[in-house]
């Protein structure tokens, strides 16, 4: 191991404004400070391996933002090789354990990604071993925390060491930079770690793809410019050349462009790459007109669209391709996308459900990369005027109207990076707020022209909420509500349905299981009477499926609701909400949103997979949490919601016979909606229809040898039954994780 003292020598948008007490004090006007790190020799070169950099730099609080190296492998600077660093604010330095891949010719230093006053003193720079490299991350984590997170870290390490068993040593490694880096403020390290081991494919993994394409069709990459900085064009026009498959053209349409230097830097790409083809619009016409421009001299079969300041993953267009020749019918396929900002760092990665219409209403969670067939663009008309700012979301409806859902293809990988600058929406869409007028304006006029008649109202933070319009007759709705004594959770709940359901055609079937308490039984006779409820007894041992079967055979509801004897409603049009997605075509079960009485989430939605068999996402999160990409906020389509409040169509519980009598206690309600959605439907999750759950109180816990004996037979049945699709979710990205919902998956369940 040696220590040197580093000189750093300022290469752009710093300025030195004087010096005292040891200190250097300097100046950034821009976002992009940049020194130059050198051994105190002058020598600029270093080796391979693992260093620990401390350099002291003060400055205001929130002034130092999210600092980092880029060596230069050979390369010049490069966000890929990016390495973030350790600043701590209460020390005033950066401390930070770094490990160079290869030998660098130099050393780039970025202090921070905003304009800041700052001070810098003493640099200096320790090389290290790797045990001793190693020793000091696991040092920083787990004693250089807080009292109460050391516990936690220790058992991070030790998943880590158990992995790395499966996943071999350079797991091990990946996955200590990763909660190490992760530690650091204001970076997104998990991420940054995951794309080290899961981004790239691999040379040999694209040669494979490459030489397996029968089909290697012409995709026309189209880019609208307007004004675009000069640093953005060129990373956006140099993320298509440097694109793995081959056969693509750019088409390039200028909307009129008032700054000189954008006609001049597509000329000068023109001229590099025939592949390139430009048109230069006279009169400005916003990106629909512009976009049209481009498709009118686009020759390809498929079409990808390209905003002018992001950027393609280098495998994009061969992962479009591949997906292609996998299904040769498809006409849309739509890729995972994150965002980067202007130091080429990503971050925020959004990885998608599969072909999900309902969240579809609500989101456009089909964005970039979308890749359609020309021919399916050119019959609907290309782009809209009107519609800018959502106008790829409108176009994605209209499409949607002309093909079926089997031709809509997901890809399961980052194959977009949106720029995160002022003014674009990747920072959200409240940046444009014409977007959300438009956006409004798409889904309303898609459901006129598919006939579904609904209110289209703008929700928090610029989504979408479709509220489905009642039929004249609404339809009967038959609640099953199975019940053992408990009767303080029975009379909230029958009492809750009846004075706060605004839904006016329904009745209520109490299914009294063995209820043997005389309160129970006094309330039972008395509530009995009223015009909406009906008691029936099943007087055999709890089987929570033979249960509401029972009640279904007894019901006359064209709509049949699953309601736990625990539940409690919130929101008065609870009813109206779920019934308006249970009339619509193709729809299955739907579910609600449920809280515990704390105001936390109960039931968002059922992930497969999750935990073991299936299990509940959100689980905790605060009443009103956004969830991931304000998934826990939106209506969608789900695999599975929970039997504590379900409501389906009495026809399709007819077509899949009922609940299954094998599983008396768990599962039944997942069963019962996978062997819905293998019937051809769609289930729905809604957060609009409020209760509150008490947690199936009245039934007891699985605590006893006979009861857990049950419960693994129902595991095994659901095994036996569904096997490995259990572990695979098509509203749920397989590269996000079964453990903890939402957060990133080591390895990925499905690899490209």
């Amino acid at each position: 191991m040696f220590k040197s003292n580093l000189s750093l020598t300022p290469l752009f948008g710093v300025t030195h404004v004087g010096d005292g007490d040891g200190w250097q004090h300097w100046q950034c006007d821009n976002n992009d400070p940049q020194f130059l790190l050198m051994h105190e020799n002058g020598c600029q070169d270093w080796l391979a391996g693992w260093y620990r950099i401390e350099i002291k730099l003060r400055s205001a609080p929130e002034q130092i933002l999210s600092p980092c190296l880029y060596p230069d492998y050979g390369e010049g600077a490069c966000e890929s090789t990016l390495i973030p660093l350790w600043y701590r604010q209460e020390g005033q330095r950066i401390d930070c354990i770094v490990v160079l891949l290869k030998p660098a010719r130099s050393l780039r230093f970025d202090p921070t990604i905003q304009k800041a006053k700052f001070s810098l003193g003493q640099a200096k720079i320790s090389r290290l071993s790797r045990p001793v490299a190693y020793a000091a991350m696991i040092k920083a984590l787990c004693f250089e925390v807080d009292e109460s997170r050391k516990l936690k870290f220790f058992h991070l390490f030790g998943d880590i060491f158990l992995n790395a068993r499966q996943y071999g040593l350079k797991y091990m490694v990946e996955e200590l930079k990763k909660r190490y880096i992760r530690s650091f403020p204001g970076v997104d390290s998990d991420y940054l770690s995951w794309l080290g081991i899961f981004d790239a494919l691999g040379d040999k993994k694209v040669s494979e793809i490459l030489s397996g394409l029968k089909r290697k069709p012409l995709i026309s990459v189209l880019l609208s410019t307007y004004n675009t900085p000069d640093k953005w064009l060129r990373k956006a026009l140099d993320s298509v050349l440097a694109q793995k498959y081959q056969n693509w053209e750019l088409c390039v349409s200028d909307d009129a462009s008032k700054e000189a230097h954008v006609v001049k830097v597509l000329n000068e790409y023109a001229r590099k790459d025939q592949r390139i083809r430009l048109i230069f619009r006279e009169e400005n016409g916003h990106i629909s007109d512009s976009y049209n421009s481009a498709l009118a001299i686009a020759k390809g079969e498929f079409l990808a669209y390209l905003d002018h300041d992001d950027e393609l993953h280098p495998e994009a267009l061969l992962c479009v391709v591949d997906a292609i020749n996998k299904n040769p019918n498809a006409r849309i396929f739509y890729s995972d996308e994150d965002k980067i900002n202007e130091k080429g760092v990503r971050f925020d990665p959004y990885f998608k459900s599969d072909w999900n219409y309902d969240l579809l209403l609500g989101q456009n969670c089909v964005s970039h990369l979308g890749v359609y067939e020309a021919a399916l663009v050119r019959e609907i008309g290309g782009f809209r005027r009107g519609l800018e700012g959502s106008q790829d979301w409108d176009m994605t409806l209209r499409c949607i109207e002309k093909i079926r859902p089997e031709q809509i293809v997901h890809i399961p990988k980052v194959l977009y990076h949106w720029r995160t600058i002022p003014g674009s929406t990747a920072l959200g869409v409240e940046e444009k707020s014409y977007a959300v007028v438009a956006a409004q304006r798409a889904v309303r006029e898609h459901l006129q022209r598919v006939a579904v008649q609904a209110d289209v109202s703008v929700a928090k933070g610029g989504y979408l909420r479709v509220r489905y319009h009642m039929p004249k007759n609404e339809p009967w709705v038959s609640l099953i509500v199975p019940t053992r004594d408990r009767v303080d959770l029975l009379k909230i709940s029958i009492g809750s349905i009846l004075e706060r359901t605004r839904y006016s055609n329904f009745d209520i079937l109490i299914m009294d299981n063995q209820s043997k308490e005389q309160g129970t039984l006094d309330y039972l006779d008395q509530i009995g009477r009223h015009e909406r409820v009906r008691v029936i007894s099943h007087d055999a041992p709890f089987n929570y499926s033979a249960i509401n079967n029972h009640g279904i055979l007894e019901s006359k509801g064209e709509i049949i609701g699953l309601i736990n004897n625990d539940v409690e409603v919130i929101s008065e049009d609870w009813l109206s909400e779920m019934v308006g997605h249970a009339i619509q075509p193709g729809v299955g079960a739907v579910g609600a949103m449920l809280y515990y009485p704390n105001d936390t989430i109960q039931h968002a939605g059922v992930v497969k997979g999750v935990g073991g068999v299936a299990g509940h996402v959100y689980c905790g999160e605060p009443r009103g949490s956004d969830g991931y990409f304000a998934r826990a906020r939106l209506a969608q389509s789900i695999s599975v919601v929970t039997g504590a409040c379900l409501l389906v169509r009495r026809s399709v519980l007819e077509q899949v016979q009922y609940l299954d009598e094998n599983l008396a206690v768990a599962f039944n309600d997942v069963d019962l909606c996978l062997r819905i959605q293998q019937a051809g439907y769609r289930n729905v999750w809604t957060p609009y229809a409020e209760l509150y759950h008490h947690e199936s109180a009245s039934r007891g816990c699985d605590d006893t040898p006979e009861k857990l004996d049950r419960f693994f037979k129902e595991v095994d049945f659901m095994y036996n039954r569904y096997g490995d699709s259990l572990e695979n979710d098509v509203f749920y990205n397989p590269n996000l994780s079964l453990d903890q919902p939402f957060s990133l998956a080591f390895p990925p369940r499905r690899m490209i």
